[in-house]
């Protein structure tokens, strides 16, 4: 019989000395179901010439069995080759079997012997996962409970928008005493959940006895029975937690559909068999303009929750919290806002990471916790099985770095008015307009094929301008594909829930297609290629040079440009550059931003506007350094909004002035909370790896001395205490401060909360003396104004 599934995990064990995928997914009528499949065999590529594939089968059968060897035809960057198709038995005798290949003379090279089976699976058979699969079954009994199906023969996709996923948020709570938890030691006091059908829930410990905790969350988990449990940094912390918590307690963290617990898995995720575990945490991390990326604060910026509405409660007091009877109810309040923050931020970020998951391959829970390249390079292998192409390997290589994109130095100071220009896919147009792909690529001294050349500028680099490249026939499958994703779009309300599905889709193929650029140019990647990635930026170098021209031809002000946009003031005819554009170069330009004011300080890449709705958008300013405590982000932060918000220059100065010497005051009247002052650094390595001391190294070696438990990966927070002449020798261990007057105050204005002020404002002609004195001395901007 034929059945319509949706993927959502895949899969597999050895059952019998069988290889068998899982696939956990859900059908079109709603029912949770596995699809098994035991006729896969796991393979590998062997390039050699001379190899016969009997003698090649009867040697690699002496480390491990083999099914068969077969001559293929394929190939290999975009030229026809045979190789010798070696078919194993189970998963795991590949590595071994490929070694063994790899020490047989004459062989050249093995090729795609690093591909997980279960994807090797998806990728041949043509199953996408987060995507409606048409296959072939028959009824197999349940496994776990769950009903099976056997499959036969794949279909391929159909279309359709995704099925209601159950979906489960979760946050925990631990006891801290001693800074860094110890799950070892250190119960989970509470822990909330939240699913998206409006069911909310605490279990607490009973005093420090979290088993009663575990126990429940278990329950919950199987009877509730989600497909995604989403959390926010809980690959970091929550699961692994969880995990030595529930060993060190003795209950069982049977949470996965096959009542497993949860594992380590690729990329840092844990994977939870059968469900979706999805770290919120691991997408936000690539959103650049969210500067702090605390939950709190993500929240805030998506308009989950603002910041005044919940409880704040700092994480290195959660145990005073949790002691004292009067104080617990809020820090349930504050637990129940974690948790409602984070389905929050799932309701506006799973669509995405859905069709992410769809457009990339890899299933919905690495999809998020994977990095950009290995989503493409997952995108590619699909790719490169339907055309036919082997995959180079992955090796080991030396950075070779190459000219970037063109950026402009900007002139300092406040301009107003101001449109920023985007050039749409820039770099995807100019890979297929120019051919541009690691198999059109001509080595020096090859002779120009009859069908012509494209030239990169500056550069020299040569590449056939026929047949089209791997590269850019992939890119032209995505353009199509989000063209017509687009055009379905427009058939529908933009409010509804079928419009969010398409356009979240379209964006996901943009992003795909945008990040291939960057891919070539990784040294991790299969398909580097360092001189495609010089190329294209040297076609754009030389396209945003002929517009900035073009630019000033019509009367435009370039105040700035950078990669793919161009800052222009208002006036002037922008809409004859954006049609000079388009025609020229077949690129689609659209004004991006339009900013009311903007400031840029000296460095290129770093600059912060105010938009024409009040918002106000940053770039490349420290407010994300980790040697800043929270007080001096927050000073930078509220710098530029004060310059960005006055009527005027002076007024900006002025306002400045006085609000850094109200900070200043507070601090020398003691009249702060201490958590402004921490400073959180995390240990890279074991302490006794360290050579140098820094400051958090350190406290760290203060805090195991004091019987701390503390090694790679702890976060210590400290603070700069009045003392020796070394700032290192003066941090000590936040919890281990006894009276807020030993703090050095001085260190704190002059190493903190002056420079982060003056990155900004001596723009604007701001001076150190300024802000120590409280006088502001005036200056020809004063009278500019």
């Amino acid at each position: 019989m034929e059945l319509k599934v949706w993927p959502l995990d895949i899969t597999y064990a050895v059952v019998g000395s069988v290889p068998e995928i899982r696939i956990f997914g859900i059908l079109s009528s709603g029912e949770r179901v596995v699809l098994i499949d035991r006729s896969f065999k796991p393979y590998f590529y062997v390039d050699c010439a001379v190899c016969e594939p009997a003698a090649l089968k009867t040697a690699l059968s002496r480390v491990a069995p083999i099914d068969d060897v077969q001559i293929v035809e394929r190939r290999f960057l975009g030229r026809s080759k045979k190789f010798l198709k070696v078919i194993a038995k189970i998963p795991e005798d590949v590595r071994k079997l490929r070694e063994a290949a790899m020490s047989i003379p004459r062989v050249s090279g093995v090729y795609e012997a690093d591909i997980r089976f279960y994807m090797r699976y998806m990728i041949d058979m043509g199953v996408v996962p987060c995507s409606w699969n048409v296959a072939e079954v028959e009824e197999g009994g349940r496994l776990g409970g769950i009903p099976t199906y056997v499959v036969s023969q794949w279909y391929g996709i159909d279309e359709g928008f995704p099925p209601s996923l159950k979906v489960m948020a979760f946050d925990i709570e631990v006891y801290n005493e001693r800074g860094s938890p110890d799950p070892i030691r250190d119960p989970v006091v509470m822990l909330a959940i939240k699913t998206n059908d409006g069911h909310e829930e605490v279990f607490e410990a009973s005093g420090k006895d979290d088993r009663g905790v575990v126990r429940a969350f278990v329950d919950f988990i199987r009877s509730y029975d989600p497909d995604v449990i989403v959390g926010y940094n809980s690959n970091g912390f929550d699961w692994p937690y969880l995990v030595e918590r529930a060993k060190a307690v003795g209950v069982p963290l049977k949470v996965d559909r096959l009542s497993n617990p949860p594992q380590q898995s690729v990329y840092g995720h844990w994977s939870i068999v059968g469900r979706a575990n999805v770290d919120l945490y691991n997408i936000v991390e690539e959103f650049p303009e969210i500067k702090l990326k605390t939950l709190d604060r993500v929240a805030e910026y998506f308009g989950v929750m603002k910041r005044e509405e919940r409880v704040l409660i700092p994480g290195h007091k959660i145990y005073e919290y949790w002691k004292d009877p009067n104080k617990r109810p809020l820090l349930k309040r504050y637990v129940l806002d974690d948790v409602r923050s984070t389905l929050g931020l799932a309701d506006k970020l799973l669509p995405f990471l859905i069709q992410l998951s769809s457009v990339s391959g890899l299933p919905l829970d690495q999809v998020a916790a994977a990095s950009v390249g290995n989503r493409v390079e997952w995108m590619l292998l699909r790719y490169a099985y339907r055309l036919g192409e082997v995959a180079p390997n992955r090796e080991e290589r030396e950075y070779e770095p190459y000219k970037g994109a063109i950026v402009l130095e900007p002139k300092p100071g406040m301009y107003e008015d101001v449109l920023v220009l985007d050039f749409s896919s820039m770099y995807p147009n100019i890979m297929m307009k120019y051919n541009l792909s690691p198999d059109t690529y001509l080595e020096p001294g090859e002779p120009d094929p009859p069908e012509g050349v494209n030239v990169a500028p500056e550069v020299g680099h040569r590449f056939r301008r026929s047949p089209p490249g791997f590269v850019p026939q992939v890119l032209k499958s995505l353009v199509e594909l989000r063209k017509a994703v687009r055009e379905e779009a427009k058939k529908y309300p933009p409010d509804s829930p079928e419009f969010k599905i398409l356009d979240e889709r379209q964006r996901a193929l943009k992003v795909m297609a945008n990040a291939i650029y960057g891919y070539l140019g990784w040294v991790g990647a299969r398909w580097y290629k360092r001189e495609v990635a010089e190329s294209v930026t040297a076609f754009a170098r030389a396209i945003l040079k002929d517009v900035i021209e073009q630019a000033r031809r019509l009367g435009i002000v370039v105040v700035y440009g950078d990669t793919d946009s161009l800052f222009v003031k208002k006036h002037g005819d922008v809409d004859k550059l954006i049609k000079y554009v388009e025609e020229k170069y077949g690129i689609d330009i659209k004004v991006d931003k339009d900013y009311a004011k903007v400031l840029f300080t000296e460095a290129k890449k770093r600059y912060a506007g105010l938009l024409r709705d009040g918002r106000i958008d940053i770039v490349g300013f420290e407010v994300v350094r980790g040697d800043w405590s929270e007080l001096a982000k927050d000073v930078q932060l509220r710098v530029i909004e004060i310059i960005l918000k006055s009527r005027d220059i002076v007024e900006a100065r002025h306002g400045v002035i006085k609000y850094i010497r109200e900070i200043i005051e507070r601090l020398k009247n003691y009249k702060f909370n201490i958590d402004d002052l921490i400073i959180w650094k995390t240990l890279d390595k074991e302490l006794d790896e360290y050579k140098a001391y820094p400051p958090h190294v350190h406290a760290a070696q203060i805090l195991k001395r004091h019987g701390y438990r503390v090694g790679k990966g702890t976060t210590i927070g400290y603070v700069i205490v009045k003392g020796g002449e070394k700032v290192s020798e003066r941090a000590l261990p936040y919890i281990l401060l006894d009276d807020i007057k030993k703090i050095d105050i001085d260190y704190y204005i002059e190493r903190q909360i002056i420079p982060a002020a003056l990155r900004i404002a001596e723009v604007i002609g701001v001076k150190e003396s300024d802000l120590k004195t409280g006088r502001m001395e005036r200056s020809l901007l004063d009278f500019l104004s």
